[in-house]
């Protein structure tokens, strides 16, 4: 019998429905700060921290993840606010994994809203589209020859430049298009592309975190 009890912030990079189809664990919503004392008091000896709040309350405080890990615990995170709390803290002992935290953790990307996305209170689901999922998508669509390489980035920069509760898809090719980037033909192609073939790096990770757990726990 696994001795491990295992707890998992996540709801917005993946549904709590879906995730428990790939790791058998208790799932909470978004972490904030205070989240990490109680599942420690709880007896949770693996943690995995995916999504975060970030700007409308306290987020999850560097002691708290220090105060777990100096206790044995083991804490994985990825994907979005776990990928950026594993980059500064991975040399703690915090267990990093995905491409958003290997981006976080190179310099690659460095600001907290490359993550960050509106989301609905009660399912947690996003509403915007987070800006790690928008670089990706232009880039594949640009590798698809729908629009080239300039007008990608010019995207990238119209997206970069948007409030991060505010990016979608549909608003960005809105602004490529009244900025003169491309034809409305051209946008309708983009726009079906980035909806229905979007490069969910986020999800990605969040999968990622959870056979990452599986492994620890040796299930």
């Amino acid at each position: 019998m696994n001795d491990k009890k295992i707890v998992v912030f996540t709801g917005t990079s993946i549904s709590h429905s879906e995730a428990r189809t790939l790791l058998d664990a208790t799932y909470m919503p978004p972490i904030f700060r205070g989240n990490i004392d109680e599942v420690l008091r709880q007896g949770y000896n693996i943690i995995g921290i995916i999504d975060g709040i970030f700007f409308n309350r306290a987020a999850v405080a560097h002691k708290e993840i220090l105060r777990a890990l100096e206790s044995g615990v083991k804490v994985v995170g990825g994907g979005s606010m776990g990928a950026l709390r594993a980059s500064e803290l991975d040399v703690h002992g915090m267990i990093g994994v995905g491409r958003v935290y290997e981006w976080y953790r190179d310099g690659v990307i460095e600001d907290d809203d490359e993550v960050g996305v509106a989301t609905n209170p009660d399912t947690f689901e996003p509403v915007s589209a987070p800006m790690v999922n928008i670089r990706e998508t232009l880039k594949a669509a640009c590798g698809k020859g729908i629009i080239t390489s300039v007008v990608c980035q010019e995207l990238i920069n119209i997206a970069k430049k948007t409030q991060y509760g505010q990016r979608s898809y549909l608003g960005t090719v809105r602004n490529g298009i009244k900025a003169g980037l491309f034809s409305e033909d051209v946008g309708t192609k983009l726009l079906d592309y980035c909806r229905n073939q979007e490069t969910d790096v986020k999800k990605e990770d969040a999968i990622m975190v959870l056979n990452k757990i599986k492994e620890i726990a040796n299930f």
